[in-house]
């Protein structure tokens, strides 16, 4: 299958084997004809997989079969972070090469009297984020009577950003008749909610299992003390000789304490996270794709839409509170059909949180300790079973301890699984020595 046997006109088809493009992936191949057709369209696809080109070819097409009358914009593109709106942007100008398109990207964090002259000279797609584009509409520097196409990119993690507030605001700015495009990582049921209420009689493209992981990506989960995971982290950096790995924290000051860990531990870092300046989380991109860092710290919202070619390692540093978002997180790396690793340094705390992952992904992570950072408390290798039949005892009265009054909590020592419960001391270094290893 080729680009052109899409429906894509030549000019598209030789923009995008000037990327190096010839063969459209699944999402590709799905979303494209839909999106042509003139028809709404709802896709999931896992990240990496290519469906900004999903959408964005079909768009330049679309304007292209006629021609611009006024100033515009023809074609609005809503992301929910400054970079993604940026490496939309960057496709929308890459593809639209051998076409006549004129395009703009607004986004917060920077001036905004040089993106309300961008406007004032007339466009076809704009690209922007939320905020930025409602400032933009109150001083009455974009219009949106022009507009024929409405995307919502990453809905799923706007959504979650929580920006359906200024969504519903601009929607109810727009023509009524438009083709409406929803792309997003997943099918939640807060996005089918969306949906059901922005699309008419939608084409439905899912080419991944919901909330799977990239299969290409071997995932590991190294137990350690909270404690010890800057200096395992460390060490996995120089034993492996890592040059470029991506890893996450929870919080905007867990990635910048992090990173100035690292660094006075000799390991060049950056962190990224909605605290830092637009022209600060470039300039620590720009370093980090070209090499001169080895790690880049970044929270969940800071790293979506981030597209970090042959990105060859990625490290949980913290578990996310959401389990949907290790699979986010995970997809950064093994994109495109490359191969890639993921570590999660988990630490007896996040047994819980581990546990949803696994019950998400249906897939159980082995465990691999280092020698040197063995946990004092050891992960489970299952998820606990949903009803503990000794605390069932208890409650009828049989099976617990002798002299215990009914209904008083038990002691700690008489948990099932600890020390009293049968699985001693020994066990416990047993099952560590089998899974230990030295990287």
């Amino acid at each position: 299958m080729s680009f052109s046997s899409l429906g894509l006109s030549e000019q598209l088809v030789r923009a995008t084997a000037d990327q190096g493009y010839d063969t459209p992936s699944p999402i590709q191949a799905k979303a494209i004809p839909a999106v042509l057709s003139g028809k709404d369209v709802m896709a999931a696809a896992q990240t990496g997989t290519g469906k900004t080109a999903g959408f964005t070819l079909p768009l330049l097409q679309r304007l292209a079969d006629r021609p611009r009358s006024g100033k515009g914009p023809r074609a609005l593109i809503l992301a929910p972070t400054r970079e993604l709106a940026a490496q939309v942007h960057d496709s929308v100008t890459l593809y639209s090469k051998y076409i006549p398109t004129k395009s703009a990207v607004v986004f917060g964090g920077v001036k905004i009297n040089p993106q309300m002259m961008k406007l004032r000279k007339g466009l076809d797609v704009l690209v922007a984020t939320p905020g930025r584009l409602l400032d933009l509409y109150q001083q009455n520097a974009v219009r949106f009577d022009e507009i024929e196409i409405l995307v919502l990119d990453e809905a799923d993690r706007m959504l979650d950003m929580g920006f359906i507030r200024d969504i519903r605001k601009i929607l109810a700015l727009l023509p009524a008749k438009r083709q409406n495009l929803l792309f997003s990582a997943t099918f939640s049921n807060e996005i089918r909610t969306l949906a059901q209420g922005l699309l008419d009689n939608p084409v439905q493209v899912e080419v991944a299992a919901r909330n799977t992981t990239a299969e290409k990506v071997k995932q590991s989960v190294y137990p350690v003390d909270q404690k010890q995971k800057t200096a395992l982290l460390s060490k996995l950096v120089r034993d492996n000789n890592w040059e470029q790995v991506l890893v996450f924290t929870r919080t905007k000051h867990g990635a910048n304490r992090l990173t100035q860990k690292l660094e006075r531990d000799g390991i060049t870092a950056a962190a990224i996270h909605g605290n830092k300046s637009q022209g600060a989380r470039t300039r620590a991109l720009s370093e980090f794709k070209q090499g001169g860092i080895r790690v880049l710290v970044a929270t969940d919202i800071a790293a979506r839409g981030l597209d970090i070619k042959q990105l060859p390692q990625v490290v949980n540093f913290e578990l996310p509170n959401v389990p949907e978002d290790y699979v986010h997180r995970i997809g950064r790396t093994g994109r495109a059909g490359e191969s890639g690793h993921a570590l999660s340094l988990v630490s007896a705390d996040e047994g819980k949180l581990l546990a949803g992952i696994e019950k998400l992904i249906k897939k159980q992570l082995p465990r691999k300790e280092v020698e040197g950072f063995e946990p004092t408390n050891i992960l489970p290798l299952k998820p606990k079973a949903k009803a503990d039949p000794s605390k069932a005892r208890n409650r009828n009265g049989n099976g617990g301890r002798q002299g215990k009054p009914a209904g008083k909590p038990r002691s700690g020592n008489a948990r099932p699984g600890g020390r009293s419960g049968g699985r001693g001391r020994s066990g416990g270094q047993a099952g560590r020595s089998a899974n230990r290893q030295t990287s």
